[in-house]
């Protein structure tokens, strides 16, 4: 019989060593899939899925929205001008004022005007003065004729002038009225009531009736504006025949709705060769002028309905070809898909084609996200589930795996 003699201090020593390799074994076993990124290959060589915010889209009946940008004006501009020449003496308003209709602006030297009318007076009692006279020859001659005292002819003149004096009545009156309306005219008033404009000329200036320098202000009607805008003529085409029920919306640069009370009071009907739009122009109530003219605005011009598909924007991404969105595969993976869009309603992209109904779009991570990875689509606001082993999807709408059933207890022996 062999005696061994191994030392046995050594045995405790080779222990320890199996042990630290077999729990080294096990770490990098169990810690393969969480130090490697997301997507990259796991131990079996599938990529990890990338957890994704999706929504399921479907056609829906939506709002005809076109924007357009448009410029106020007034519903009213009027030119006021000096109808008769003079010196203007009084300016009656202060600029930038709302003016009444018929209130006077500025006041026109009157004194010439007023002895104009008082010679136009008195031209026309001297001719009521002479028809007096020849109606008196006229009848103190009649009986004259009859006895044949004098000719016909002379008869006859005195009717004649008679009835020149009533003429010449006719036309002085007429002078009358003419040299009472000029008079008239040295009050230059507000035909219509709105914004008074900048005074063209000062008191002391001489203005000419019938040339430039008989402009002496504007008068601007801002209650209810107008806003004037032009569409594309596909745009045109889109809202055609809706024009009578269509309805305008004025609305600020972060899209908050600041009237929605508009009316199209015009449409054009031809198409500008320069530019490819159609002329229209929207009415607006204006109380406390809230817009004033020349001020731009966007414009939201809502007609009728369309069948389309709506996305959030930031779903919406803009390439050098097309505008795209990413969507989920039945394979579960990302695939990018061009869509056409229209404009967009609150922050809702509207998708005129490119996409059908069920079709699932991602929402977030599409810096991270490239076409052919595979991804675990979720709903929107809810955790991401864990991805599975070899790259499959977490299930829809975020909710997580079932455990598995825990194992039927075994029996004891005995």
């Amino acid at each position: 019989m062999k005696i061994d003699t191994t030392p046995r201090r050594h045995l405790p020593l080779l222990s320890i060593a199996i042990l630290a390799l077999a729990l080294s074994a096990c770490g990098k076993k169990e810690g393969d899939g969480a130090s490697k990124p997301a997507g990259a290959p796991a131990a079996g060589g599938a990529p990890q899925a990338m957890p994704v915010s999706v929504v399921t889209v479907s056609p829906r009946k939506v709002p005809i929205v076109i924007e357009a940008v448009g410029q106020a004006e007034g519903s009213r501009e009027v030119e006021i001008r000096a109808r008769v020449s003079g010196i203007i003496e009084k300016r009656l308003y202060q600029e930038g004022s709302t003016v009444p209709a018929g209130s006077v602006l500025f006041v026109i030297d009157p004194a010439p005007y007023q002895l104009a009318v008082e010679q136009a007076r008195a031209a026309l009692q001297q001719e009521r003065v002479r028809k007096e006279l020849a109606e008196t020859d006229a009848k103190r001659l009649e009986p004259l004729v009859k006895d044949k005292a004098i000719s016909q002819r002379e008869y006859d003149q005195a009717v004649a002038t008679a009835r020149t004096a009533t003429a010449a009545i006719a036309s002085a009156e007429a002078k009358l009225k003419q040299a009472q309306l000029d008079l008239s005219y040295t009050k230059v008033t507000a035909p219509i009531g709105g914004i008074s404009g900048r005074a063209q000329r000062s008191e002391g200036s001489l203005v000419t009736a019938n040339t430039d320098t008989s402009l002496l202000t504007t008068v601007t009607q801002v209650n209810p504006i107008w806003v004037r805008f032009p569409l594309a003529e596909s745009d045109y085409n889109r809202m055609r025949g809706e024009q009578r029920n269509a309805r305008v919306q004025l609305v600020s640069e972060d899209g908050k709705i600041l009237a929605d009370n508009g009316r199209l009071n015009f449409s054009g009907t031809t198409v500008d060769q320069k530019t490819g739009a159609v002329q229209l122009r929207a009415e607006f109530p204006n109380p406390g002028t809230k817009w004033l003219p020349g001020q731009f605005v966007k414009v939201h011009l809502i007609a009728g309905e369309q069948e389309a598909i709506l996305v959030p924007q930031g779903a919406v991404v803009q390439t050098d070809q097309a505008k795209i969105v990413m969507t989920v595969g039945p394979d579960g993976k990302a695939a990018p898909r061009p869509v056409q869009t229209a404009n967009w309603i609150g922050n809702d992209m509207v998708i005129t084609s490119g996409l059908k109904e069920g079709d699932q779009v991602i929402v977030d991570n599409l810096v991270k996200v490239r076409p052919g990875a595979p991804v675990a689509p979720h709903a929107p606001g809810q955790a991401p589930a864990q991805a599975q082993g070899g790259g499959q999807p977490a299930p829809q709408g975020g909710e997580a795996p079932k455990a598995a059933p825990a194992p039927a207890a075994q029996p004891k022996a005995k």
